[in-house]
């Protein structure tokens, strides 16, 4: 019996099935990995043990008790600490204080104990000792260090909690090497102790080097467990992918350019967490760009659009070799980027639908203001072709769905008649209707010859409508896939790092 076991757990998240009957059992004193690919239910699995997400069904017991685990204070009673992909530290305190926020030592009512907290906080700086690299102090604000020391300070932090399970979600994506060898010390070290380690990598070496037993998700369900010294690389892999080693087939077949002409090339681009990424994109292309999340492939984009800055590297556009050097630049010269964050990226959520439709071509044309009967004008064809219902253009965009919101904001980039559409994640969130439209969009814009980058978090939609696939790893493009390459096998097997 585990220290651990997860039985029978469903989640959904409106018709998205995020789990279905998902098993997990973790013993004491062993480094149990969590394997999938993108939208698997790794994270989701983890935040349910967590106490962050509720599920639907199924049970969690604990040393062989059922425990209710419904917020994450009833986690951290039972003795479960998380360290979470997207880091949960406080900008503006100091390095001491995020490690010990959870349990601030006092020698009196609103008093803190400066020197206990001293103490404590040393001792737990003291097992990364040597490679926090400069800048790095217990007095110094978590804003200012750079994502390799916020993530040191975040598992720290996670060790502060001294809980009997810690589950590590992705704990060494922004970690150097020499980093990581010191992490994987202290994992040892916990094993060592009798903890119970609950570990999610996208790298295979680091799964090999740390792991004793994985667990294998594919589609929200539990398809394997395994010893990892009783297995290898490719038939991990193989477990992810289950039977879909054919080439996935678009609904209407995938749009193949014959057309030889380049309208963007990126050479050696770099920036925060990209190490050298080049490539060529071709008028009428769709290019996938593929891996797990988080690996550069949305950091690509946004530098591309002038939304981020980058480091070093060339990008030159057709007809100009000057990188756009913010978003006005890259639209005026044909560049479009939608995002799936349509609440960072996307709508105006408090201004009406023809203001969120008109936006791009008046930045683009240098123009505040138009009547609105001109607008109108010219955006209907556009609203037309994207099968958008609304009461009115008056109404706020507040007012339409999800996918409705998003085909919006492709009218938007519509108007201004792009040469080159980069596509960040864009179906996420919509519902399966609007996914159908939105492909159907995207190969009747890549027969008219605009040039689409696309990445998603889908690897059955990538497959599905790409060209060719490029695929992310470390911040590196590790593999390009093409014609017959374009497997489900391939695609999860370079994104893992396997050497075929």
């Amino acid at each position: 019996m585990g220290v651990l076991e997860v039985k029978g757990v469903d989640k959904r998240f409106g018709a998205v099935i995020a789990l279905e009957s998902a098993e997990l059992d973790v013993e004491r004193g062993e480094v149990h990995v969590l394997i999938g690919s993108n939208g698997s239910g790794k994270s989701t699995l983890c935040k349910i043990i967590a106490g962050s997400v509720i599920p639907d069904a199924g049970e969690i017991r604990i040393a062989g008790a059922v425990t209710a685990i419904n917020r994450p204070q009833d986690a951290a009673r039972a003795g479960i600490g998380v360290f979470y992909q997207e880091l949960s530290l406080v900008p503006q305190l100091s390095v001491a204080e995020n490690l010990l926020l959870a349990a601030l030592p006092r020698r009196g009512p609103g008093l803190l104990d400066r020197a206990a907290m001293g103490r404590r906080a040393e001792a737990l700086v003291e097992c990364f000792a040597g490679v926090t690299g400069e800048g790095f102090s217990l007095q110094a604000l978590v804003q200012d260090l750079r994502s390799d020391q916020r993530q040191i300070v975040e598992v720290l932090k996670v060790l502060a909690a001294d809980a009997r399970i810690i589950i590590f979600d992705e704990p060494t994506s922004s970690l150097d090497k020499r980093q990581v060898t010191v992490f994987f010390d202290i994992v040892r070290q916990l094993r060592d102790e009798g903890r119970a380690i609950i570990f999610i990598s996208h790298r295979m070496d680091e799964i090999f080097e740390i792991g004793d037993r994985v667990t294998v998700l594919r589609d929200g369900r539990s398809v394997e467990c395994l010893r990892i010294a009783e297995t290898d690389q490719d038939a991990l892999v193989r477990h992810m992918v289950g039977s879909r080693i054919a080439p996935a087939a678009g609904e209407q077949g995938q749009v193949r350019s014959d057309a030889d002409e380049t309208l963007l090339a990126v050479e050696n681009l770099r920036g925060d967490r990209l190490e050298g990424v080049s490539f060529e994109l071709r008028r009428g292309e769709i290019l996938g760009f593929g891996g797990l999340h988080g690996q550069g492939q949305s950091l690509s984009l946004r530098i591309l659009f002038g939304a981020e800055p980058a480091a070093s590297g060339r990008i030159r556009l057709a007809g100009g070799r000057r990188r756009p050097l913010k978003p006005a630049d890259a639209i005026r010269r044909g560049v479009a980027y939608l995002s799936g964050d349509r609440n960072r990226d996307g709508v105006l959520l408090t201004r009406p639908i023809l203001e969120n439709l008109a936006a791009a071509d008046l930045t683009k044309r240098r123009r505040f203001f138009l009547s609105p009967r001109r607008l109108v004008r010219k955006i209907s064809p556009y609203v037309d072709r994207l099968k958008m219902r609304f009461a009115g253009f008056g109404a706020p965009i507040s007012s339409l769905s999800g996918g409705n919101q998003q085909k919006a904001v492709i009218g938007r980039w519509l108007t201004t008649r792009p040469a080159i559409l980069l596509m960040d994640d864009p179906t996420k969130g919509i519902d399966l209707h609007s996914k159908a439209d939105l492909y159907q969009i995207m190969r009747e814009l890549a027969a008219e010859g605009v040039a689409i980058v696309l990445y998603s978090s889908e690897d059955a939609e990538l497959l599905g409508i790409a060209d060719r696939i490029l695929v992310f790893n470390g911040g590196r493009i590790v593999k390009q896939l093409e014609g017959d390459q374009m497997t489900a096998f391939n695609l999860y097997q370079a994104a893992y790092g396997v050497t075929p």
